[in-house]
């Protein structure tokens, strides 16, 4: 009972503020802030101050092999956790897969993500962003299909 209370004040707080609360794969919930208000202005940060705040990226994947032209252009979500770490999640053929991205050592831009679902199916990516809200790469599926990937933006 407490638990939900404390949940729906997060939530209500949230609303107000213009961020919003977001569920990660691991149960964790995570307050994201939007790149920015109406009007261009940027949210201040909800983490302690200086610390960049989580954002929120889309994510879309387009066929670029045979395999992965039946299942057409799709999107997902990741949450760039501005710590070199990210949260994504995304629904392939009917089925949620969720996962993490990892920055690589010595090299700030470039990253590798996997995902994985409940029935088996996984992904493996490689990444290189632009700035900390866009990017591209390449994924590859479990059943062989690969897609050429776009990060924010």
């Amino acid at each position: 009972m407490k638990l939900t209370k404390i949940a729906v004040a997060a939530l209500s707080l949230s609303a107000l503020s213009g961020c919003y609360v977001m569920q990660g794969p691991d149960g964790q919930y995570w307050h994201v802030i939007p790149p920015a208000q109406p009007h261009g202005s940027p949210m201040p940060p909800l983490a302690g101050a200086g610390a960049p705040a989580p954002q929120a990226l889309n994510v879309r994947f387009y066929p670029a092999n045979e395999p992965a032209t039946g299942t057409g252009m799709f999107s997902g979500t990741v949450v760039n956790m501005m710590t070199g770490k990210g949260r994504f999640q995304l629904n392939y053929n009917g089925e949620t897969l969720s996962g993490e991205a990892t920055r690589v050592e010595g090299d700030a831009r470039r990253g590798v993500a996997s995902a994985y679902g409940p029935s088996g199916a996984y992904m493996s990516c490689e990444y290189q962003m632009s700035s900390p809200r866009q990017g591209a790469g390449t994924c590859t599926m479990s059943n062989g299909a690969k897609y050429q990937v776009h990060i924010g933006g």
